[in-house]
């Protein structure tokens, strides 16, 4: 399914099905003591259609989508230097480039979507400039660290990330491209 499944940048047509994308897989990925509420707030404030027509017009991101008729996954690659200090005192590899968002539908989890959208970004990063690729996972969600690993990267540092009222604890994770 790897080989098949068809990944392109994101266009402006797509940012409805990303948003409604997003609101369904940002839940998942979130540690079992947030709320729902507060997965809302976060969904509402950075992963509405608004937010996602202003992702994919900016050059220094790119945007994916994993196409398979519909969006099945999505991820979102972020050019410079991170604004957070633990995570700029974290990473080895300079240019870098972040790995913001990487989520696919439940339905399609484990059929080879994830891997071919981190292959995507992987070249799009190599494309972008960039030597090394850095990300933030929360530490309580095993099934994206693994799949991380798995992918080359390893763990640096922490970090710290908002969810609607709660601050969740992260790890950063790198790898060179």
């Amino acid at each position: 399914m790897l080989a098949r499944m068809p990944v392109r940048p994101a266009l402006p047509a797509d940012v409805d099905a990303l948003a409604a994308l997003a609101a369904l897989t940002f839940p998942l990925a979130c540690p079992p003591g947030s709320t729902a509420a507060d997965q809302q707030a976060f969904v509402a404030a950075v992963l509405s259609a608004e937010r996602f027509a202003q992702y994919v017009a900016d050059p220094a991101r790119a945007v994916l989508v994993a196409d398979d008729d519909v969006l099945t996954g999505y991820t979102m690659l972020v050019e410079g230097e991170p604004a957070d200090g633990d995570v700029r005192a974290a990473l080895t590899v300079r240019p870098t480039i972040e790995l913001s968002k990487c989520y696919v539908h439940p339905d399609h989890h484990g059929a080879g979507v994830a891997h071919a959208l981190m292959a995507a970004s992987l070249d799009e990063a190599r494309r972008r400039g960039a030597a090394g690729m850095w990300l933030g996972v929360n530490q309580l969600n095993v099934r994206a660290r693994t799949f991380y690993e798995r992918s080359g990267f390893a763990v640096v540092g922490t970090k710290h990330f908002t969810v609607g009222s709660r601050v969740e604890d992260d790890f950063v994770l790198e790898r060179a491209l």
